[in-house]
C-alpha cells in the first residue's frame, strides 16, 4: 500500500480508503462478510476509513466502532460526518444554515458519533452537506473551534454536494477546514477547474468519493439492472440517469488495458491525480477488497492512457434524482 500525506494535518494515509456507506444503506450487507473485508482491508495496508451517522443511524459508526477494537494496535484514521438537520440530501443554496448546522445540533451529533465510534476524538469530522453561502457565518465556526479546543475533534471536512465542487471555495479560503471529499472520477473531472488548485495552494486534504460513479465504472451494470426494494441506488439509476450511465461506460472499454479491467483503471485514474489525499470505494466483499486495495500500490496510468480518459468528462448538473 502506497502512503500519502493528508494536508496539512501530516496523517500519513493510505491511498485507497475505504467507503463504509455500503455497510449500512445499500442490499446484501451480512454482519460477517462486511467485518471479514474489513479486516482483510487492514491487512493489506488500509488505514482510512470514512463513514458517518446517517449511514444507517450510527450503524455504520459502530461496525467501524469494533473495527478499531479489533486492531487497537493499529493507527487507523476515522473519519465520520454531522446529518443535516432537516435530513435534506443534498442542501439547497436556500437553505438557512440555523435550519441545517445549528451550534448545538453540530455539538450534539460531534458527541454522538464519539459515543458510536467508542473514541475520545475524531480524526476526521465532516459536515454531510455543505453550502458555500455559510462560509463567513459565526455558528459553525464557533462550534467547530470548541469542539476542537475541548480535543473532541482533530481535523473538519466538509462533504460537497455532488456536481458542484466548487460550492465550497470560500469555506476553504477562511483557513478553518482540513479536508474536503469531493466526487472525483473519470466522469467527473471538474474537480480540477477550481477545487483541486485551491487545496494544493491550501495545503488541503482531498478525499476523492465515488470512485466507480455508483457502480457505472464497474462495468456490471446493463440497461436491465434493478435494484432490491429499499436500495438506495434504485433512486438514484432512474431509467433517464442509468441509460446514460452504461452508454458513457461502454465507451471506456476499448481503452482498459491488457491485464486490467475497467474498475482497476478508474482507481487508477484518480490515484494518477497527486491532488488527491484518498479514494474511498465502497466494499463489501473480500475480492472487491483485495482488487482496490491492489490498486493502491503508487503506479499511475501512463500519460497517454490519461490523456485518452481526459476525453472522458462528463459535466452533469444536480436533479431531482441526483440527491
Amino acid at each position: 500500500m502506497n502512503y500519502r500525506t493528508f494536508g496539512r494535518t501530516g496523517w500519513q494515509v493510505s491511498e485507497v480508503g475505504y467507503g463504509m456507506w455500503g455497510m449500512a444503506g445499500w442490499s446484501g450487507s451480512e454482519s460477517k462478510e462486511v467485518n471479514a473485508a474489513l479486516d482483510k482491508s487492514i491487512e493489506m495496508g488500509c488505514n482510512f476509513f470514512d463513514t458517518a451517522w446517517g449511514y444507517g443511524e450510527g450503524l455504520s459508526e459502530e461496525i467501524l466502532s469494533a473495527l478499531v477494537k479489533r486492531h487497537g494496535g493499529k493507527k487507523l484514521y476515522v473519519a465520520t460526518k454531522i446529518p443535516p438537520k432537516n435530513r435534506k440530501w443534498p442542501s439547497q443554496s436556500s437553505f438557512d444554515l440555523k435550519d441545517v448546522f445549528p451550534s448545538d445540533y453540530i455539538v450534539e451529533y460531534t458527541e454522538k458519533s464519539l459515543k458510536n465510534l467508542g473514541v475520545e476524538t475524531i480524526d476526521l469530522q465532516q459536515f454531510h452537506v455543505w453550502e458555500d453561502g455559510w462560509a463567513q457565518l459565526d455558528e459553525w465556526q464557533e462550534a467547530i473551534a470548541r469542539l476542537t479546543e475541548q480535543g473532541k475533534v482533530q481535523a473538519w471536512g466538509v462533504s460537497v454536494n455532488r456536481w458542484e465542487p466548487n460550492n465550497c471555495l470560500d469555506t476553504i479560503r477562511t483557513g478553518l477546514i482540513d479536508a474536503v471529499q469531493v466526487i472525483y472520477n473519470i466522469f467527473d473531472q471538474a474537480p480540477e477547474d477550481a477545487l483541486f488548485p485551491l487545496c494544493r495552494q491550501m495545503n488541503i486534504g482531498v478525499i476523492a468519493r465515488v470512485p466507480f460513479d455508483e457502480g457505472t465504472l464497474t462495468g456490471t451494470l446493463t440497461k436491465d439492472t434493478n435494484f432490491p426494494a429499499g436500495d438506495w441506488r434504485g433512486t438514484y439509476f432512474v431509467p433517464e440517469n442509468l441509460n446514460s450511465s452504461v452508454d458513457h461506460a461502454e465507451t471506456l472499454q476499448p481503452l482498459v488495458p491488457e491485464a486490467m479491467n475497467l474498475p482497476e483503471m478508474a482507481l487508477r485514474f484518480i490515484l494518477s491525480n497527486p491532488d488527491v489525499s484518498t479514494t474511498i470505494p465502497g466494499m463489501r466483499k473480500i475480492k472487491n477488497v483485495i482488487a482496490n486495495m491492489s490498486a493502491g500500490d503508487g503506479k499511475a496510468l501512463n500519460p497517454a492512457l490519461l490523456s485518452q480518459l481526459k476525453n472522458h468528462r462528463w459535466d452533469r448538473e444536480p436533479t431531482e434524482w441526483s440527491q
